[in-house]
């Protein structure tokens, strides 16, 4: 998200944030209840802890990174804002008091600590949030002025209206909005709500002034954020009918009716503008049964998930969709695939899977969490990205920790908060799993404790061990994903089992479970390319759901050039072709014995073979992750 870019190329708003159809609303329960039900739910954060494994040491830096943050330097844009004494130091970058966006991490930040509490229980981080809101509540009292509340003064919703140069107010009152209803739901905080509440009345009162002609001129003048989602979940919250009246009213047509007619108009749009507020297209669904959102949010994920998505599972080059569908050649760049969109892209996918279990739904999730989050968090500082480039011979680079505060260090601190929220979910039957990932999830309702233990991706393999007060029949789901070779095979108890599900479907046991029953699952993992629909020769190389890069060597590059800047900078060192033609990977790509998931290119690399690991695990290299495959 970018100063210039925001006028130049926010055109269109489809997509806001979606906080889940269950996990948003797991310890407060709505007031209204969905129109359209759900056929699969996720389980609530607190009911899931993580075991050892790359996703808990990441969740783990995050939070030393949330009790390092300070609330007072965070909060001193909205004291000075409401005419309050503030003596602590502001922090920097786009938390800056000149920056126009200054307030936004606030929201994130309150969303992240209600995410880590509930995962892990950390009581400090509980009172840095009490800390917040309480804080919030007197700066809106102070401004006194219908509930409006923000760190910047409400002249810049004047520029908005009046379609004058602004970074984009709508958005940054969401990421507040979303901080408030996500502390409240996850901690139940009633004065969380109340100022929540006086934030759409002031919302409810400003845009009121506008007619419709007028409202679609505002909204296509500066990023909205999720203001339609976050609304309508208030609206379930609540039961005011005002509040989904209001998030209706931030649905943009010039981006929705293309979608609604299966019409792919994305070419040249600002892509982080257009993900969340289809993400509320989901929820105004849910709570409306209207089937034109639907249509939208699906034929909308089909499509950037297909045809606009690179091996990774991001999307976006200089935060647009620069080119038409299936056109990604000239896509791959030094400031692509921005995390925030891929964060967003989380969301939309968990929303739609509630909708509809379809197992693809997860095989894209697996494939972005790794590739797109695990692989942007920083493991010496803990430090996130915000481009991820897909443009051969560059390397990672990351914020620093006072004087970044970009969108995507407010999505970071969001992302490794949460890895528990989608691992496992259920339905009528009983439980699926959809992740790999080492954890473990109490299901009280049901008297059932369920342990996931597993090294994968580094193993093609999980183990599921049930803990159960009783004896008591339901079913256990696994997803057995579209990238699995042949000999996957489950073993309960010891003993093989005569029959396995194809890839691309659940593999489902219906039985009495006991106390200590096993379920052994083998999940084979293979080479393969990926190549660009635009240009054949070009080509990633996958192995099962992750994508390995070459290591093209961390000469020169000092902490001065790693952290700091958007995306790297200089030119990018030569990249080897490989000289492998038509065959298959597993002929010229080699395993090495001695390191788990990396290997070797043999006899192909001109001038040179390169040594391929997992894209989430490099890091302080130069990389390619797209090789041009030639003919000798």
């Amino acid at each position: 998200m970018n100063d210039k870019r925001v006028t130049a190329i926010a055109l269109i708003v489809l997509f806001g944030t979606l906080l889940g159809p269950v996990q948003a609303r797991a310890d407060v329960p709505d007031k209204v209840q969905p129109v359209v039900g759900f056929k699969a739910q996720p389980f609530p954060l607190a009911q899931v802890r993580l075991l050892d494994g790359p996703f808990k040491e990441a969740m783990e830096r995050d939070r030393r990174y949330l009790l390092f943050l300070d609330v007072d330097r965070l909060l001193h844009n909205f004291r000075v804002n409401a005419g309050l004494p503030s003596s602590a130091k502001p922090y920097g970058g786009w938390e800056k008091p000149d920056c126009e966006l200054r307030g936004h991490t606030v929201g994130h930040y309150l969303s992240a600590l209600a995410f880590m509490a509930a995962a892990t229980g950390d009581q400090t981080l509980r009172a840095k949030g009490e800390t917040i809101v309480a804080e919030l509540a007197k700066c809106q009292q102070a401004l006194g002025n219908r509930g409006y509340l923000s760190a910047f003064p409400e002249e810049y919703f004047d520029r908005v209206e009046s379609v004058r140069r602004v970074w984009a107010p709508y958005y940054t009152l969401h990421k507040i909005m979303a901080g408030l209803l996500d502390w409240h739901v996850l901690s139940g905080s009633r004065q969380a709500l109340d100022i929540l509440t006086r934030m759409a009345a002031w919302v409810k009162f400003r845009t009121d002034r506008s007619d419709e002609v007028h409202m679609q001129r505002v909204l296509s003048h500066t990023e909205q954020g999720g203001m339609n989602d976050v609304l309508a979940n208030l609206y379930a919250v609540t039961g005011n009918p005002e509040h989904l009246a209001l998030a209706r009213r931030f649905d943009e047509k010039a981006y929705n009716d293309p979608l609604a007619r299966h019409e792919d108009k994305l070419t040249g749009l600002h892509v982080n503008s257009f993900i969340p507020t289809v993400i509320g297209s989901v929820r105004e669904y849910e709570l409306t049964g209207d089937l034109t959102y639907k249509t939208i949010a699906d034929f909308f994920w089909t499509q950037v998930t297909s045809a606009r998505s690179f091996a990774t599972g991001g999307t976006s080059n200089d935060e647009i969709w620069g080119d038409e569908p299936y056109r990604l050649a000239g896509q791959l760049g030094r400031n692509s695939h921005e995390t925030c969109c891929t964060y967003n892209m989380l969301k939309l996918t968990r929303g739609l899977f509630g909708l509809n279990p379809d197992p693809r739904y997860f095989d894209y999730y697996e494939r972005a969490l790794f590739n797109g989050i695990l692989s942007t968090q920083d493991p010496k500082k803990g430090m996130v990205m915000y481009y991820v480039p897909m443009a051969s011979g560059l390397f990672k680079t990351f914020m620093d920790p006072e004087d970044s505060f970009w969108c995507c260090t407010g999505t970071g601190m969001e992302s490794h908060a949460k890895y528990g929220d989608s691992i496992y979910f259920h339905d009528e039957d009983g439980v699926m799993v959809n992740l790999f990932i080492a954890s473990e999830l109490t299901w009280p309702d049901k008297g059932i404790r369920l342990r996931q233990e597993t090294r994968f991706p580094e193993e093609g393999r999980t183990s599921l061990i049930i803990d159960s007060a009783k004896p008591s029949e339901w079913t256990l789901a696994i997803r057995i994903p579209g990238w699995v070779e042949r000999g996957g095979q489950a073993r309960l108890n010891g003993r093989p089992l005569d029959v396995f599900a194809g890839p691309g479907s659940y593999l489902k046991i219906r039985r009495s479970w006991r106390k200590g029953d096993r379920l052994d699952v083998t999940l084979p993992m293979g080479l393969r390319l990926e190549r660009l629909p635009d240009k054949p020769s070009l080509a990633a190389v996958m192995f099962g759901p992750i994508v390995l890069a070459g290591e093209l060597g961390g000469e020169g590059l000092t902490d001065t050039k790693v952290y700091g800047p958007y995306g790297p900078e200089g030119d990018p060192v030569p990249v080897p072709t490989l000289a492998a033609g038509g065959r298959e990977p597993g002929l010229w790509i080699a395993k090495d014995p001695a390191r788990p998931l990396t290997f070797r290119t043999v006899n192909v690399g001109r001038p040179k073979d390169v040594t391929l690991v997992p894209f989430y695990k490099l890091f302080g290299q130069r990389y390619a992750i797209y090789w041009e495959i030639k003919t000798e």
